[in-house]
């Protein structure tokens, strides 16, 4: 993005129009709130506005000046509440598209404005069945990762598969989505139950958090403690609690399923054993790889740009865990991706979220809080998640750790 910039002549609250909108669009499709109001501070600067953004999870607050009019003539707030963001990579690079154009004056603020609302058009049937397919290929390939058997492998893609049907359905009706993590929790407790007294024995928690891994909250802890230390406290601490509650929803589910079977006298049937071959893991990654560029609602284009991120922040990982240390891996993997993100941001000025996110999704510390959390409610005693929960809190650590560096080592283009 160039240093200057040509205002289009446009009214002061045409201009005002324009960044609310853009502002929507950032948080709708999960841009951290630093980084969300670093983007409109200076997409509002190059526009001739003066705007203090405040951003939390559910909510944003926009105050406007015109620099150009006596303190307090002008000022305007503005307050939005668009709710939770879900990340979709091809509708955040055009919306940075769009902003791109608007303020290098390659289009004018009103047909920007046009663009950016219709990206709010729903996805058609080929979207809806990605998402579903992209659900059942996320819990199949974190299975297979897990070197479980290839029965415990249908099973969690088989749950997966259905879980992104609940999905599907919980975004057409409200009174499902309030309820959605534990009826989600519920059927993969029920189905692996199932299937582990009526065909064989099964890893039954592993194959339950497989099935769930896409819903844990793993990423949106790793931002909440970014933004915490990046001094966003409100939002930091309502993200937070944010993830730990969709941890405890999806435990309740899977309990309710387990007191279900034993009231029932239903006794599933569990073993542990993990007997596949490296082979299956290194299919496994590929699979994961496709399966998060659906789920993240990348471009067909820029699928081949975030599966390789993905297998990257993989492979540094588990090598760099061999020599140095799990959570130093960790370490590693998320410092070089964020840095890697960056870098590519600002080579080809699109946002470092479609190799950053991808990056350290196989990082995130979801699946071992949920571990955690099931062993202490099946145990019933705090000492049963202790080692789940410190295992978890090092890995956040780690994680957050490699973020601030990455972002230090290479700083990021417009903080998208």
């Amino acid at each position: 993005m160039p240093a200057e910039s040509a205002v289009t002549p446009t009214t002061y609250t045409e201009r005002i129009a324009f960044v609310v909108e853009l502002a929507y669009h950032l948080h709708a499709y999960g841009t951290t709130s630093q980084r969300l109001e670093a983007a409109i501070e200076l997409v509002a600067k190059r526009l001739g506005l003066v705007c203090e953004p405040w951003s939390n999870p559910t909510g944003i607050i926009l105050s406007f000046s015109d620099p150009t009019r006596p303190a307090g003539e002008s000022d305007t707030t503005r307050l939005l509440r668009p709710g939770l963001g879900d990340t979709n990579l091809y509708k955040l690079c055009e919306a940075d598209r769009i902003a791109e154009d608007v303020i290098n004056g390659r289009l004018d603020v009103a047909s920007g404005r046009i663009k950016l609302r219709a990206l709010e058009q729903p996805s058609g049937i080929r979207g809806r069945v990605m998402l579903a397919l992209g659900f059942a290929l996320a819990s199949g390939a974190v299975a297979g990762l897990l070197r479980l058997p290839w029965l415990d492998i249908g099973t969690a893609t088989v749950i997966g598969g259905l879980i992104g049907l609940l999905v599907l359905g919980a975004q057409r009706h409200p009174r499902l989505r309030e309820a959605f993590e534990a009826l989600a929790g519920l059927l993969a407790g029920a189905v692996a139950i199932l299937v582990s007294i009526l065909v064989a024995p099964l890893n039954l928690n592993t194959v339950v958090i497989a099935s769930l891994i896409v819903l844990l909250p793993g990423m949106s802890l790793a931002l909440a403690t970014n933004e915490l230390t990046s001094r966003h406290l409100v939002s930091g601490t309502a993200r937070f609690a944010g993830a730990l509650m969709t941890v405890v929803n999806l435990t309740i589910g899977t309990a309710i399923a387990l007191a279900t079977a034993e009231l029932l006298g239903i006794q599933p049937h569990v073993r542990a054993w993990r007997p596949q071959p490296d082979w299956v893991v290194w299919c496994a990654v590929a699979v994961a790889a496709y399966a998060f560029a659906v789920l993240f609602q990348a471009h067909r284009r820029d699928y081949w740009l975030v599966m390789l991120a993905a297998i990257s922040g993989y492979l540094i990982s588990r090598y760099g865990g061999e020599y140095l240390g799990a959570q130093a891996g960790v370490f590693l993997a998320a410092l070089l991706t964020t840095a890697g993100g960056n870098a590519y941001g600002r080579w080809v000025n699109r946002p470092g979220a479609l190799v950053r996110l991808p990056g350290i999704i196989m990082l995130v510390p979801g699946s071992v809080a949920l571990r955690g959390v099931i062993s202490l409610v099946q145990a019933q005693s705090l000492n049963a998640g202790q080692e789940a929960a410190m295992a978890a809190l090092n890995t956040l650590m780690a994680l957050l750790a490699g973020l601030v560096f990455g972002n230090l080592l290479v700083s990021a283009r417009r903080n998208l």
